[in-house]
């Protein structure tokens, strides 16, 4: 039984969805006005189904054949180091936006913390012997957090929810925001369901003068083979003393970007997806190109890529997402703000922008 679930977990492990750690929601009625929710499962707005759990199994399969090059560095990842006095120094009178590795955020927004896709495991996986291996160091560790007021969550895969993570936050955030159905697999993690808000997209919450949106994606969910789209994903908004920050989370390139551009007027800086891609993919993840131009929907100011340079998730080159959106950015005249990990991004403030990533082999 331990080599058939290993097996299960290994061939899952592509697109984040091998077996399972928490059960599926089962009181699915709740979700029944939803327009996303039809048929027990969630659905993409485009009429794109989401990934099917075979199809998730075969791109498993392909994987212990297809042969890798140049998907790790073989030098370390630069990485600040957060302290207390570091983020202390941080203003209360600004909102900062740290990349602590992968899609995982720490928000300093007017003197409050938030966590968005927050991911301190070694692994990217349902077990802790095989999986996706980080290969860049966190700027901090999880003791070192200083206190939470909430923790944002955009969708139910590995590498965006992990269960160890949620399980220290459990009792010292204050709020966790989700996609509908995520709600029970937080409760499951030991998270205290008064906690937790779940948002349908276009709604939204205002915590202590933050507000904070769920706006469209394109992806799909499922921690199992069996639980495929039962819970909801989306990417997220937030709003914070008149400037606003967007997160991607997964998607692939879909006419909400535009929607959403259209909705909020504009952004000052998008987190976007810009890595993991593949052909075989090209409904639920974005190739660079792609996440440009979503950053051009969104009416975005400055460009943040995220979703790369933590864990080998794709056959592309590790660096390839950030050489290749450097160069689409340029072209177009585009602000990207590319921090090393635990870097801080001021919003609205001038910064030198380094390319990191370029002299590591």
């Amino acid at each position: 039984m331990r080599t058939k679930n290993f097996i299960r977990s290994v061939l899952g492990l592509p697109l984040l969805v091998g077996c399972a750690v928490s059960s599926a929601p089962h009181d699915t009625a709740p979700y029944a006005t939803s327009a996303q929710f039809a048929k027990g499962v969630f659905h993409n707005q485009d009429g794109f189904a989401g990934m099917a759990g075979a199809g998730s199994w075969m791109a498993g399969l392909r994987t212990l054949v297809r042969a890798k090059v140049d998907t790790v560095p073989r030098t370390p990842v630069p990485v600040q180091h957060l302290s207390a006095q570091i983020l202390n120094d941080l203003g209360d009178d600004a909102n900062h936006v740290i990349r602590l590795g992968h899609s995982s955020l720490l928000l300093k927004l007017h003197g409050k913390y938030w966590l968005v896709d927050p991911v301190f495991s070694e692994r990217a996986s349902p077990v802790h012997f095989a999986g996706p291996r980080r290969y860049s160091e966190l700027p901090l560790r999880l003791e070192e957090l200083p206190e939470i007021d909430g923790v944002v969550i955009s969708h139910d895969h590995y590498d965006h929810l992990d269960a160890r993570t949620m399980a220290f936050l459990s009792t010292r955030a204050r709020h966790f925001l989700v996609p509908l159905g995520l709600k029970a697999r937080l409760v499951g993690m030991g998270v205290p369901a008064h906690r937790v808000i779940e948002l349908d997209w276009w709604q939204s919450v205002a915590l202590d003068g933050l507000v904070i949106a769920a706006t469209p994606a394109q992806h799909f969910s499922g921690r199992s083979p069996w639980d495929t789209n039962r819970t909801l994903w989306a990417s997220w908004v937030f709003e914070s003393a008149g400037q606003r920050i967007f997160f991607s989370g997964d998607s692939g390139y879909f006419s909400g970007f535009q929607q959403i551009g259209e909705r909020f007027g504009g952004f000052d800086v998008v987190c976007m997806e810009n890595g993991a891609y593949d052909p075989a993919w090209p409904t639920v993840h974005m190739r660079p190109e792609e996440s440009l131009q979503a950053f051009l929907d969104l009416r975005g100011k400055v460009l943040m890529p995220i979703h790369n340079s933590t864990f080998d998730l794709a056959f592309h080159a590790w660096r390839a997402p950030m050489d290749e959106i450097v160069q689409l950015a340029e072209k177009q005249g585009i602000a990207l703000a590319t921090p090393v990990l635990g870097e801080a991004v001021t919003i609205g403030r001038d910064r030198d922008n380094q390319r990191w990533w370029e002299d590591i082999r």
